[in-house]
């Protein structure tokens, strides 16, 4: 199974946990991804959740190696019966589960015992040691470079990223945990971008007090002329807002900034920093009346 290190322009994101589709608990991980990859200018290409279930890993993981240059999962690494991630993984790609010894080595230093294991052993067999090894079970190909497989991005973590097929990330759900795992990736992953500067894309904000129906036909003959350009036309409804929002989203700044003044003029709004920056105090339409329209 060869390593893939050529440019990554696409992604795409897997969350794993029966808790996010029962409600239990909200997903955040695949917001700040989003915004991650933004930020540099990859193309987020798809989002998907998934029970934990392992077929249902193990065909999504495939699929996802196969379409797109990054990806990254969230949830399925802790110690109980439901965390499968890393097996359903493994048998995605014909992979065995091995003890990773020097990730277990980390995990003994620089990890606590819980207040109610207060007599838990590294080096007497239980339960709770054997619940703890399922964390460090890692999917492990022979044929590809230590260093390229198990990624410890902080001397103060022992939870390490393990990256299969050259191209999956494997990243806990814990938000705190994801967030600094993959931020702490960046410096693996510029390298690989095609603006190796990571200076991502430029997204201008052009608030308008117009309903949307009434700018449509103009939004259409804009993307017309934009979209060759690389440049996309959105237009987002602020339900009972003062002001809708029109974006332009691409890498042309110079060819974006020269639409401003035609698309302020054309929807009679007006570019802001923030959404929502020029609605009234009390943030709000009429009853009855709101600017999606």
């Amino acid at each position: 199974m060869a390593s893939q290190k050529g440019l990554i322009h696409t992604a795409a994101c897997l969350i794993i946990g029966d808790e996010v589709l029962g409600g239990k608990t909200v997903d955040t991980n695949s917001a700040y991804f989003a915004k991650f990859c933004f930020a540099l200018g990859i193309n987020l290409k798809r989002i998907e959740v998934i029970a934990d279930d392992e077929s249902e890993i193990a065909e999504a993981v495939r699929r996802m190696s196969k379409n797109y240059d990054l990806v990254v999962t969230s949830g399925g690494i802790g110690p109980t019966h439901d965390d499968i991630t890393y097996q359903s993984i493994a048998k995605a790609f014909g992979l065995s589960l091995r003890l990773h010894e020097a990730a277990f080595e980390r995990m003994k230093r620089l990890s606590k015992p819980h207040a109610s294991q207060p007599n838990f052993s590294w080096d007497e067999p239980s339960a709770a040691l054997t619940a703890k090894k399922r964390m460090i079970e890692l999917p492990l190909d022979d044929s590809i470079p230590d260093e390229d497989q198990v990624i410890f991005v902080s001397d103060s973590l022992w939870v390490p990223v393990s990256c299969v097929n050259g191209n999956v990330h494997i990243l806990p759900g814990v938000p705190r945990l994801f967030e600094t795992m993959l931020d702490s990736l960046k410096p693996r992953i510029l390298p690989r971008l095609a603006d190796p500067e990571g200076k991502g894309v430029l997204r201008i904000l052009i608030s308008t007090p117009m309903a949307e129906s009434a700018i449509a036909e103009y939004l259409t003959q804009l993307a017309a002329k934009a979209e060759p350009k690389g440049v996309k036309v959105g237009s987002y409804p602020r339900w009972q807002k003062q002001h809708n929002t029109v974006t332009l989203v691409g890498r042309d700044v110079e060819f974006m900034e020269s639409l401003v003044p035609e698309v302020e003029k054309a929807v009679q709004g007006r570019r802001v920093a923030v959404e929502g920056e020029d609605d009234s105090d009390s943030g709000e339409a009429e009853v009855g009346q709101p600017a999606s329209g």
